[in-house]
């Protein structure tokens, strides 16, 4: 019996070489019914193709997760303010949101408003 892992591997390795053919082949595709035409540029194989989009990802998104990807270091950040924020006594919160309309101005608090206050 093999490992679960082998399996999860090897369908990520299918899934990461098939998302990699469909895009560069929609790369060239794009780009030699466009760019020949408008700017008089020169058709590109598939293989360049899929260096452009390499190319493209390294420079636009970074290396790897920690980057700029999909918000992660936002969400890390969010859960926990979150679980501060339900640790904290009534009291304790909103001596907080007192604090933050003070600095950030009033717009902050109409945003936070409990369901139960009413917009003044």
């Amino acid at each position: 019996m093999k490992p679960w892992w082998i399996m999860k591997v090897g369908k990520m390795l299918v899934l990461i070489v098939t998302g990699a053919l469909i895009l560069g082949l929609a790369v060239m595709l794009l780009w030699n019914a466009l760019i020949p035409d408008l700017f008089k540029g020169p058709p590109i194989t598939f293989w360049q193709a899929v260096g452009l989009l390499a190319l493209s990802h390294i420079l636009l998104r970074g290396w790897g997760r920690w980057r700029y990807a999909n918000g992660w270091r936002h969400d890390r950040w969010r859960r926990k303010f979150d679980e501060k924020l339900a640790a904290m006594a009534p009291e304790e919160r909103e001596k907080f949101r007192e604090e933050w309309h003070r600095r950030c101005g009033h717009g902050w608090a109409e945003q936070t408003q409990r369901p139960t206050e009413s917009k003044a």
